[in-house]
């Protein structure tokens, strides 16, 4: 299946000169939703892994049925002031400013192996902190999983030491 003929290109969101891609549409395609849940269960099913990590809020979409299928923990990356028990942090840069993520202390233990899922790989910011939380656990990072990778963003190159799959890129 051609899962970009399921991504809407919307110009100017949010502000102008941004082409954003809007996976709305395969999300309400059962279909395209069932391809990217098997090419990822198929991707990971004989990896040995402990978790699957999952970064607020659109990696939630597919890092749920992931883990559900894998029958593996879910561990949620979220924003500041999300998760209620004691949690690690990590401040990170992005295109226009700074950005945070928190992860519970006890969501993982020190070396499981786990893939951390988001939606769209771009610039790398959100994927580089949502490994160093991970690592600052004492666990290990075996891949990162993406629906869509934005090539022109280089965001791969930021995360040159773990092993990337995307599902759809766009140059």
């Amino acid at each position: 299946m051609d899962l970009k003929k399921h991504i809407r290109d919307v110009p100017d969101f949010p502000q102008p000169g941004i082409l954003f891609r809007d996976i709305t549409p395969l999300l309400k395609n059962p279909e395209a939703m069932r391809e990217v849940i098997d090419a990822f269960t198929a991707e990971y099913r004989q990896a040995e892994l402990a978790a699957i990590v999952s970064i607020e809020s659109r990696g939630f979409l597919f890092g749920a049925p992931l883990a559900y299928n894998l029958s593996l923990p879910l561990v949620p990356v979220r924003k500041p002031g999300k998760l209620p028990a004691r949690r690690m942090s990590v401040e990170y840069e992005l295109e226009y400013g700074t950005g945070s993520l928190d992860i519970h202390e006890d969501a993982l233990s020190k070396g499981d192996l786990v893939v951390i899922v988001d939606d769209l790989l771009a610039t790398g910011g959100t994927a580089v902190a949502a490994a160093k939380l991970v690592e600052l656990l004492g666990a290990r990072v075996h891949s990162l999983a993406f629906l869509v990778e934005l090539d022109f963003l280089s965001g791969r190159s930021r995360l040159e030491n773990y092993d990337v799959f995307s599902l759809v890129n766009y140059e």
